[in-house]
């Protein structure tokens, strides 16, 4: 199954991205800028660039120096798996809770994958023919200067979900490190000893080595996770009433997995006849707004196109399919061992399903912790030069030490209140997936693409208009739905 599964994702992947290789021929003068592509942050030397014919009469212009292609595809997959997956098993288990739900979780994990790296790959589309180096000056390229508050806004939204979840996370994994019910002191304590230092250092660059870890916990974590389904460390008892041949009856009892009853009432397995018809239940878009959350890396796709050596369209849409079909098959495998150990009971954290004395789930909590300790800053950073930049403060005051500590401190306390405030990840995952989620990773890049289609006024491309298009209406449709959902779960709780 997982082999046809994985097949199927790559070959889909590369024809939906080959969709976006031809282009129209657009009058020169139409062009907002020379048709260079901008290398690292500049334009690439002379000396290090070179002619590349497209199926269109334009020659781009492409970088002979860069990264290749297998070394990018790890880094963005590294940027796509990240904590968020662990909220999965949660997301299918908000709409079935029989293990053949799974069949068309696996379908949505697939499909909302396709639909993400359809996305990342427009945008790539968007900066090889305006000459954008980043998300925001693709929109200003394509669609103009006075509306680019709108996705400096959702990044700014999306940004704060993330360190919220992450929050959320690593109060939930260290309490249950520390064995203690003391949520919001663990909380508090790893927030003002542990992530209000690092997030006031000036150079994160020395943190980048510890994204390493995440990929090795998370790989770890998937592992693991398969041993104690497989293992049935975590079987309820099962309890049958038989009739012996005098008449008598007596009841057997099957002994449960040996850390089962090590764990939480409310967390043990439960599993019910929802199955996969309860797909067509609404709620199985909280599921899909998870999914948009979870393959969230689109504000990358600039950077991922320049860093690319010779970075023709063809080569860039092989690293998004790759790396899309990996985050895809990943996603779909750690999502079902969850779900079909623990099931309707998938906590919003499926760390926290596990025994606290489980050994194996120890060393993959402590590897998820570490690696999120020190992965905040990069997206805290991310969060707090947005909201400088939104408030219109001047580059060269954002740089102040005593500005940079006073918001660091501000917007730390704000997302601490809220972890502290909030249990469910699933909720604030959904809900950030449902509205910044899909505007960043649907609507925002097909607008875009067709807007650069218009200003430069390029022929033949109907078909992937309409298909920008119809992604575009769908990540609308799903926002606001799934957004709807989420909210009336919460109120339910």
């Amino acid at each position: 199954m997982w082999k046809s599964f994985s097949t199927f994702i790559s070959v889909f992947l590369l024809l939906a991205c080959s969709n976006v290789n031809s282009l129209g021929k657009p009058p020169r003068s139409k062009l907002a800028r020379p048709q260079s592509l901008f290398f690292r942050g500049g334009a690439a030397p002379k000396e290090n660039q070179s002619k590349v014919k497209t199926t269109s009469p334009i020659e781009l212009t492409v970088s002979k120096e860069g990264t290749n292609i297998p070394p990018l595809v790890f880094n963005l997959v590294k940027g796509i798996v990240g904590a968020g997956v662990l909220s999965l098993p949660a997301g299918i288990a908000a709409f079935g809770d029989s293990p053949s739900a799974l069949i068309p979780a696996l379908v949505l994990v697939a499909i909302i994958g396709i639909l993400s790296g359809y996305g990342f790959a427009l945008i790539g589309k968007v900066c090889a023919y305006t000459g954008a180096t980043s998300y925001g000056e693709g929109w200003k390229e394509s669609l103009g200067e006075s509306s680019s508050w709108i996705p400096s806004l959702s990044a700014i939204f999306m940004t704060f979900s993330g360190c919220l979840a992450y929050s959320m996370i690593l109060a939930d994994t260290f309490s249950s490190l520390l064995q203690t019910k003391e949520r919001t002191k663990v909380l508090l304590s790893v927030t003002g000893f542990l992530l209000l230092p690092l997030c006031w250092m000036k150079n994160l660059a020395s943190l980048a080595p510890f994204s390493l870890l995440g990929v090795i916990g998370m790989g770890y974590t998937a592992i693991v996770m398969a041993v104690r389904y497989l293992d049935k460390s975590y079987v309820m008892p099962v309890i049958t009433e038989s009739m012996s041949e005098d008449g008598a009856s007596f009841v057997r009892v099957k002994a449960g997995g040996k850390f089962v009853e090590q764990v939480a009432a409310d967390l043990k397995p439960v599993f019910g006849e929802a199955g996969w018809s309860s797909v067509f239940s609404p709620k199985s878009l909280i599921f899909v707004c998870m999914l948009s959350t979870a393959y969230m890396a689109h504000f990358n796709a600039p950077k991922f196109f320049l860093e690319l050596k010779e970075n023709t369209m063809a080569r860039y849409n092989t690293v998004v399919a790759s790396s899309f079909g990996a985050s895809i098959i990943l996603m779909g495998f750690i999502a079902s061992v969850g779900f079909l150990t623990f099931g309707k009971a998938s906590s919003g954290v499926i760390l926290n399903n596990y025994a606290s004395k489980d050994a194996l789930m120890s060393l993959s909590r402590i590897a998820v912790a570490v690696s999120l300790v020190f992965g905040y800053p990069l997206l805290f950073q991310g969060l707090r030069d947005g909201t400088l930049e939104i408030f219109k403060i001047p580059a060269e005051k954002r740089k102040e030490a005593r500005l940079l500590n006073i918001a660091t401190i501000l917007l730390l306390s704000i997302v601490t209140v809220m972890a502290a405030t909030l249990k469910d990840v699933t909720f604030v995952l959904a809900l950030g997936g449902a509205t910044c989620g899909c505007l960043l990773a649907y609507v925002f890049p097909a607008a875009m693409y067709c807007g650069m289609v218009k200003k430069l006024e390029l022929k033949g491309e109907t078909m992937n208009i309409v298909f920008s298009i119809i992604s575009a209406v769908l990540g609308v449709i799903m926002g606001v739905i799934g957004a709807k959902m989420a909210i009336d779960q919460q109120l339910q709780k």
